[in-house]
């Protein structure tokens, strides 16, 4: 059984079509939670361990919170399931196999506005076909799901106050940044991300909030790491970032 062991939690990490990665537990170590944040929606949860990540931050603020988890992929969805039972924060997290949009045409009064929408969300081209069917399905936009999808869903039912936290390949950034400012959103904290020292930047994570009426501009708070050196040693910022998760 393949089983991928974090200081806290176990994530079972067989049947998803998106196994554990470093994306996600970059987005999960990086995305802020709020002593006052009570709903979580994570979009596209694969196994699950971002949503389990999320939990453990939240629970330093007390037990008033859930996390809900949907992916399309109905194995990755059981198998998120599973690992959410199995976590110390079982009756905090649920997974749903549904896609976003039939989630979005559910009745409204079971569905609670997040304070928090987190997502890794698919970005290869149709033309670069991953090998496994349910794998290219769970990672290529034009077959279930993209990022404005994510910020046009955000845009209609997140909390007032609430944000978006989501990874994409740098090369996206300007694109992303447009469709967010149509959807009514800014940036308020980027992160560039270089594999290796001397590289090109290769990922952002960007945290967005809704942007208000007569707010004044504000200058989002950026940042760049790199995972590794030139050596190919794990860097003292990555290091520390992913510290209170990675054995």
């Amino acid at each position: 059984m393949g089983i991928f062991r974090f200081k806290q939690f176990d994530v079972v990490n067989e049947r998803s079509a998106m196994k554990v990665n470093t994306d996600g537990v970059l987005l999960g170590a990086v995305t802020e939670v709020f002593p006052e944040d009570r709903s979580v929606l994570d979009i596209g949860t694969g196994t699950g361990v971002v949503a389990l990540m999320l939990a453990q931050k939240l629970a330093r603020y007390g037990d008033d919170f859930g996390i809900l988890g949907i992916d399309v992929d109905g194995p990755s969805a059981s198998e998120a399931a599973g690992n959410f039972a199995s976590s110390p924060w079982s009756s905090h997290l649920e997974a749903l196999g549904t896609s976003l949009q039939e989630y979005s045409r559910a009745d409204p009064d079971r569905r609670v506005q997040p304070d928090l929408i987190v997502s890794n969300p698919p970005f290869f081209d149709n033309s670069l076909t991953a090998p496994d069917a349910r794998r290219n399905a769970a990672r290529h936009t034009g077959d279930t799901l993209s990022y404005r999808e994510i910020l046009e869903y955000a845009s209609a039912n997140l909390a007032p106050g609430g944000r978006v936290s989501m990874i994409l390949p740098a090369d996206a950034e300007a694109q992303l940044m447009r469709f967010a400012r149509m959807c009514g959103f800014v940036p308020w904290r980027i992160l560039r991300i270089r594999t290796k020292e001397g590289k090109p930047y290769s990922r952002i994570i960007v945290r967005f909030r809704r942007r208000l009426p007569g707010q004044p501009a504000t200058v989002a708070e950026e940042s760049e790491m790199e995972l590794t050196n030139k050596e190919g040693k794990r860097t003292s910022q990555h290091a520390s970032l992913v510290t209170d998760y990675l054995l």
